[in-house]
């Protein structure tokens, strides 16, 4: 199995950065990592909104360049931050997405979790062809528009729509999840460092939280893959 962005994406969008984990084990409290990132998540938003983090910004003005208006399709991280600073908090969901939203909220950055058992034989972040399949939360059937940027599998399935702005019901973490893969995908000026110190920090809390070792990869087009 592998992990890859495909070559288009990286010609179309050379801004981009991006970093890939994979990790096994997880159960666990995370409520002491959890109240760090929310009060740094806090600290950024008393500058201003949130759609003047350079962070959110790049994400913007790829959504425009990708033909989708950015207040109507907004980037994961944006979504969380605007929820956060709304509420002073986010609904806990599962130990492991907690912990993976609050690290989004800290950085900015979009962080995108897939439980692999439903995952079959590669993940891609490719162009759509239009006849992928992707399951809501609802359990309505629905086929992304030809040339959106989906994450998509070797059964020809989206796990994620709008270059992870909808997550698929069918790989969302659950209970049942042991093995998961974690991306994290920035394109502000920083936005290689920013998503390396990411990866660094989310990999030493699964470590820590879940006594795991995870498997960490810094994508680039030279080299582009995450194997397993």
């Amino acid at each position: 199995m592998y992990f890859q962005h495909s070559s288009d994406i990286w010609r179309d969008f050379p801004d981009l950065a991006a970093g890939a984990l994979l990790a096994d084990g997880i159960t666990g409290d995370v409520d002491p990592a959890i109240a760090g990132y929310h009060a740094t998540a806090k600290s950024r938003l008393t500058g201003g909104p949130e759609s003047e983090l350079p962070e959110i910004r790049a994400w913007r003005r790829t959504f425009s360049a990708m033909g989708l208006k950015p207040t109507q399709y907004r980037c994961a991280a944006e979504s969380l931050l605007r929820r956060f600073k709304k509420d002073g908090t986010l609904p806990r969901i599962h130990p492991l997405i907690d912990v993976c939203n609050a690290i989004s909220l800290a950085f900015a950055i979009p962080v995108a979790v897939f439980d692999l058992s439903q995952v079959t034989g590669f993940l891609e972040v490719r162009r759509a062809s239009g006849e992928e399949d992707y399951l809501t939360f609802g359990g309505e059937i629905e086929h992304p528009e030809a040339h959106e940027v989906v994450f998509a599998d070797g059964a020809g399935r989206a796990h994620a729509r709008r270059w992870s702005n909808r997550q698929s019901g069918l790989s969302a973490v659950r209970d049942t999840t042991n093995s998961v893969l974690i991306v994290a995908e920035a394109l502000h000026a920083t936005a290689a460092d920013d998503v390396r110190a990411l990866m660094s920090t989310l990999a030493d809390d699964l470590k820590t939280l879940w006594s795991t070792t995870p498997k960490t990869a810094l994508l680039t087009p030279h080299s582009p893959r995450l194997e397993w």
